[in-house]
């Protein structure tokens, strides 16, 4: 893929004085923002590189993980953006668990369970007084041992500090109907809250069974052309019926009861796992 930013060979040092003398690798490049993944004879990092308008939310990013227990991260700045380095978490996504359940309807007894590790890692960020803002399916890792570790924190916060000036929402997809109304209604910054983890956290599970988002919005005249400020308008009203496609419908019934409670009757992240642990296959 392309080349390492010339301007941004601090970030290489700082991998280096973790893994030695390291290969670089871009692995991903969307909006102003790149991953590179940098392995040498004593492990691997990811370094996360910000440009543009996206600089200042790679080092929102920074400023987090240098805060969460467990996490450790080294960033700086270049000509060009911003820089962090933090260590390559080995493992699958939950959308890569997921994956035969998708295909064929196999491998329930370890996707329930790695359901079960993402509640958990969410429940545990939610007590330690963060919520995430941005959970998808690719955005927990699921470690040998059994734990779950989170990913992309550009648009998390301390329940007590509103870290960003505006907030428009991430992934419309999973972005709670409340959150939504509130975008458009306003005042800013809008609060992400824990319940709109757990509306996220449950579209997330969804997405990974049937391989497609909750909501059916064909069944609500919307499709891919459809302008994101009409879908979110649409979201907020509650005006996107639930998608009837249910290849593991215990599990779904679940989620779905989730998706549609208001706020408030949300079950948090860790009663959403004891929910899911009653599931059989």
């Amino acid at each position: 893929m392309g080349e390492f930013p010339i301007g941004a060979e601090e970030a290489l040092t700082a991998a280096e004085a973790v893994c030695g003398p390291v290969e670089a690798k871009e692995v991903s490049n969307r909006r102003g923002s790149t991953v590179w993944r940098a392995d040498g004879p004593r492990g691997s990092v990811s370094i996360k590189l910000g440009t543009g308008e996206t600089a200042e939310i790679t080092a929102r990013e920074a400023s987090v993980l240098e805060q969460l227990p467990g996490y450790t991260v080294t960033a700086g700045r270049f000509a060009g953006g911003v820089w962090y380095v933090t260590p390559w978490l080995v493992g699958p996504s939950t959308w890569t668990v997921f994956r035969s359940v998708r295909k064929n309807g196999g491998g329930r007894e370890e996707a329930l369970s790695a359901a079960l590790g993402l509640c958990r890692a969410v429940a545990s960020l939610h007590a330690d007084g963060w919520v995430h803002g941005d959970l998808q399916p690719e955005h927990g890792i699921h470690g040998e041992d059994g734990t779950v570790r989170l990913l992309d924190f550009a648009w998390s916060r301390r329940l007590d500090s509103v870290p960003w000036p505006r907030f428009d929402g991430t992934m419309i997809h999973l972005t709670a109907p409340e959150l939504a109304a509130r975008i458009i209604t306003g005042p800013q910054p809008v609060r992400t809250t824990r319940a709109a983890d757990v509306y996220a956290l449950a579209g997330t599970l969804w997405a990974c069974v049937t391989g497609k988002w909750p909501l059916d919005y064909e069944a609500a005249g919307l499709d891919k052309g459809t302008p994101v400020e009409t879908t979110r308008r649409a979201v907020a009203r509650r005006a996107v019926p639930m998608s009837t496609v249910t290849p593991w419908p215990a599990l779904q019934a679940r989620l779905r009861y989730v998706l549609l409670a208001e706020p408030d009757d949300r079950p948090s992240a860790g009663e959403l796992g004891g929910l899911l642990g009653g599931v059989n296959g």
